[in-house]
Protein backbone atom coordinates (compact mmCIF):
# COMPACT_ATOMS: atom_id res chain seq x y z
CA UNK A 1 0.00 0.00 0.00
CA UNK A 2 1.15 3.49 -0.85
CA UNK A 3 1.61 5.86 1.79
CA UNK A 4 0.69 9.45 3.62
CA UNK A 5 2.83 10.92 6.23
CA UNK A 6 1.32 12.44 9.22
CA UNK A 7 2.12 13.49 12.65
CA UNK A 8 4.88 11.44 12.37
CA UNK A 9 2.65 8.78 11.51
CA UNK A 10 2.86 6.57 7.94
CA UNK A 11 -0.50 6.32 6.68
CA UNK A 12 -2.12 3.88 3.85
CA UNK A 13 -5.44 6.01 2.72
CA UNK A 14 -7.66 3.18 1.64
CA UNK A 15 -8.68 5.84 -1.46
CA UNK A 16 -8.76 9.09 -2.59
CA UNK A 17 -11.96 10.98 -3.37
CA UNK A 18 -11.94 13.90 -5.70
CA UNK A 19 -14.32 16.64 -5.72
CA UNK A 20 -14.16 18.21 -10.05
CA UNK A 21 -14.95 21.62 -10.81
CA UNK A 22 -15.50 23.12 -7.69
CA UNK A 23 -13.95 26.53 -8.73
CA UNK A 24 -16.31 28.76 -11.34
CA UNK A 25 -12.95 30.02 -13.12
CA UNK A 26 -11.30 26.77 -13.20
CA UNK A 27 -14.75 25.39 -15.20
CA UNK A 28 -14.90 28.33 -17.47
CA UNK A 29 -10.97 27.86 -18.30
CA UNK A 30 -11.56 23.95 -19.30
CA UNK A 31 -14.72 25.31 -21.49
CA UNK A 32 -17.15 23.34 -19.08
CA UNK A 33 -20.23 23.61 -17.78
CA UNK A 34 -21.56 24.69 -14.08
CA UNK A 35 -22.82 21.22 -12.79
CA UNK A 36 -25.73 20.83 -10.94
CA UNK A 37 -24.08 18.82 -8.40
CA UNK A 38 -21.15 17.94 -7.13
CA UNK A 39 -18.92 16.22 -9.66
CA UNK A 40 -17.05 13.30 -7.38
CA UNK A 41 -15.04 10.33 -8.97
CA UNK A 42 -12.56 8.24 -6.76
CA UNK A 43 -8.68 7.16 -7.23
CA UNK A 44 -7.71 4.16 -5.54
CA UNK A 45 -4.28 3.66 -2.95
CA UNK A 46 -2.49 2.84 -5.73
CA UNK A 47 -2.87 6.14 -7.77
CA UNK A 48 -0.23 7.49 -4.89
CA UNK A 49 2.92 8.50 -6.22
CA UNK A 50 5.74 10.64 -4.67
CA UNK A 51 7.22 11.51 -7.83
CA UNK A 52 5.50 14.00 -10.44
CA UNK A 53 5.19 12.25 -13.96
CA UNK A 54 5.21 14.50 -17.69
CA UNK A 55 4.29 11.49 -19.81
CA UNK A 56 2.34 8.18 -18.85
CA UNK A 57 0.99 7.22 -22.10
CA UNK A 58 0.59 10.62 -23.25
CA UNK A 59 1.56 14.18 -21.98
CA UNK A 60 0.07 14.62 -18.29
CA UNK A 61 -1.29 17.89 -16.70
CA UNK A 62 -1.28 19.08 -13.39
CA UNK A 63 -4.19 20.37 -11.19
CA UNK A 64 -3.36 21.65 -7.66
CA UNK A 65 -5.63 21.11 -4.77
CA UNK A 66 -5.93 21.57 -1.03
CA UNK A 67 -6.88 18.25 0.35
CA UNK A 68 -7.62 17.08 3.68
CA UNK A 69 -7.52 13.63 5.65
CA UNK A 70 -10.02 11.68 7.38
CA UNK A 71 -9.78 10.39 10.54
CA UNK A 72 -13.06 10.21 13.25
CA UNK A 73 -16.08 11.63 11.33
CA UNK A 74 -13.87 14.77 10.58
CA UNK A 75 -10.87 16.60 8.39
CA UNK A 76 -8.24 16.56 10.96
CA UNK A 77 -5.29 17.86 8.43
CA UNK A 78 -4.78 19.77 5.38
CA UNK A 79 -2.22 19.23 2.48
CA UNK A 80 -1.10 20.01 -1.04
CA UNK A 81 -1.85 17.57 -3.69
CA UNK A 82 -1.32 17.29 -7.76
CA UNK A 83 -4.48 15.37 -9.09
CA UNK A 84 -2.76 14.79 -12.42
CA UNK A 85 -4.56 14.13 -16.04
CA UNK A 86 -4.13 12.56 -19.11
CA UNK A 87 -5.90 14.99 -21.02
CA UNK A 88 -6.15 14.48 -24.27
CA UNK A 89 -7.76 11.41 -23.20
CA UNK A 90 -10.79 12.71 -21.07
CA UNK A 91 -11.31 14.58 -24.11
CA UNK A 92 -12.15 11.54 -25.86
CA UNK A 93 -13.65 9.94 -23.26
CA UNK A 94 -16.39 12.89 -22.48
CA UNK A 95 -16.70 12.94 -26.31
CA UNK A 96 -18.66 9.77 -26.24
CA UNK A 97 -19.99 10.22 -22.46
CA UNK A 98 -18.10 7.79 -21.00
CA UNK A 99 -16.57 7.38 -17.51
CA UNK A 100 -12.97 9.53 -16.67
CA UNK A 101 -11.51 6.93 -14.82
CA UNK A 102 -8.69 5.72 -16.93
CA UNK A 103 -8.17 9.87 -17.60
CA UNK A 104 -8.00 10.62 -13.76
CA UNK A 105 -7.51 7.36 -11.92
CA UNK A 106 -4.55 5.72 -13.35
CA UNK A 107 -0.92 4.82 -10.98
CA UNK A 108 1.11 7.63 -10.58
CA UNK A 109 -1.78 10.27 -11.01
CA UNK A 110 -2.15 12.21 -7.87
CA UNK A 111 0.90 13.48 -5.49
CA UNK A 112 0.17 14.63 -2.25
CA UNK A 113 2.46 16.85 0.15
CA UNK A 114 2.95 15.60 4.06
CA UNK A 115 -0.42 17.03 6.59
CA UNK A 116 -0.60 19.03 9.12
CA UNK A 117 -2.82 19.41 11.75
CA UNK A 118 -5.64 21.73 11.52
CA UNK A 119 -8.25 22.53 13.92
CA UNK A 120 -10.82 24.62 11.78
CA UNK A 121 -10.93 25.14 8.00
CA UNK A 122 -11.53 29.00 7.75
CA UNK A 123 -12.49 30.82 4.25
CA UNK A 124 -9.20 32.17 4.03
CA UNK A 125 -7.04 28.69 3.92
CA UNK A 126 -5.44 28.54 0.35
CA UNK A 127 -3.02 26.80 -1.83
CA UNK A 128 -0.23 28.82 -3.76
CA UNK A 129 1.59 27.15 -6.75
CA UNK A 130 4.60 28.31 -8.59
CA UNK A 131 5.90 26.53 -11.54
CA UNK A 132 9.74 27.40 -12.20
CA UNK A 133 9.42 30.22 -9.57
CA UNK A 134 6.41 31.60 -11.42
CA UNK A 135 3.23 31.68 -9.67
CA UNK A 136 0.82 29.59 -11.21
CA UNK A 137 -2.42 28.66 -9.77
CA UNK A 138 -3.79 30.04 -6.46
CA UNK A 139 -7.20 29.31 -4.67
CA UNK A 140 -8.85 29.42 -1.15
CA UNK A 141 -11.73 28.16 0.42
CA UNK A 142 -13.84 30.80 -0.04
CA UNK A 143 -13.55 30.73 -3.88
CA UNK A 144 -15.03 26.69 -3.70
CA UNK A 145 -18.45 26.06 -5.04
CA UNK A 146 -18.88 23.22 -2.23
CA UNK A 147 -17.12 24.01 0.51
CA UNK A 148 -15.00 20.75 2.67
CA UNK A 149 -18.35 21.05 5.28
CA UNK A 150 -20.34 20.57 2.34
CA UNK A 151 -18.01 18.15 0.14
CA UNK A 152 -18.15 16.12 4.01
CA UNK A 153 -21.92 16.19 4.45
CA UNK A 154 -22.72 14.71 0.48
CA UNK A 155 -20.30 12.30 0.79
CA UNK A 156 -21.86 10.76 3.62
CA UNK A 157 -25.29 10.50 1.86
CA UNK A 158 -23.40 7.42 -0.54
CA UNK A 159 -20.10 6.64 0.62
CA UNK A 160 -18.13 5.69 3.70
CA UNK A 161 -14.84 7.47 4.54
CA UNK A 162 -12.48 5.53 6.50
CA UNK A 163 -10.08 6.71 8.88
CA UNK A 164 -7.01 8.07 6.70
CA UNK A 165 -8.83 8.47 3.29
CA UNK A 166 -7.44 11.83 1.59
CA UNK A 167 -10.75 14.22 -0.29
CA UNK A 168 -9.32 16.47 -2.91
CA UNK A 169 -11.40 19.45 -3.20
CA UNK A 170 -10.96 20.67 -6.59
CA UNK A 171 -8.56 23.20 -8.56
CA UNK A 172 -8.44 26.99 -9.22
CA UNK A 173 -8.07 28.28 -12.57
CA UNK A 174 -3.99 27.86 -13.82
CA UNK A 175 -4.23 23.83 -14.45
CA UNK A 176 -1.65 23.39 -17.45
CA UNK A 177 0.82 20.77 -19.05
CA UNK A 178 3.55 19.03 -16.89
CA UNK A 179 6.83 19.53 -18.94
CA UNK A 180 10.04 17.62 -17.81
CA UNK A 181 12.29 19.31 -15.56
CA UNK A 182 9.95 21.64 -14.54
CA UNK A 183 9.76 22.52 -11.03
CA UNK A 184 6.75 21.94 -8.90
CA UNK A 185 6.21 24.36 -5.69
CA UNK A 186 3.38 25.04 -3.37
CA UNK A 187 2.53 26.18 -0.34
CA UNK A 188 -0.52 26.04 2.02
CA UNK A 189 -1.12 29.39 3.59
CA UNK A 190 -4.27 30.30 6.21
CA UNK A 191 -4.34 34.33 6.43
CA UNK A 192 -0.83 35.31 6.64
CA UNK A 193 0.49 32.02 8.27
CA UNK A 194 2.14 29.38 6.16
CA UNK A 195 1.56 25.92 7.30
CA UNK A 196 3.44 23.99 4.80
CA UNK A 197 5.34 23.87 1.71
CA UNK A 198 6.43 21.09 -0.70
CA UNK A 199 8.04 20.85 -3.81
CA UNK A 200 8.73 18.53 -7.23
CA UNK A 201 10.68 18.24 -10.28
CA UNK A 202 9.34 16.87 -13.19
CA UNK A 203 10.45 13.40 -14.30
Amino acid sequence: MNTINFANKVIAPSKIVCVGRNYVEHIYELGNEIPDEMVIFNKSNSALSGELHSFLQEPIHYEGELCFLYQGGKFVAVGFGLDLTKRGLQAKLKAKGLPWERAKSFDQSVVLSDFVAIDKINASLSLELSINHTLTQQGEVELMMYKPEDILAELATFLTLEDGDVVMTGTPKGVGLVNRGDRFAAKIVDADTELLSCAWTAL
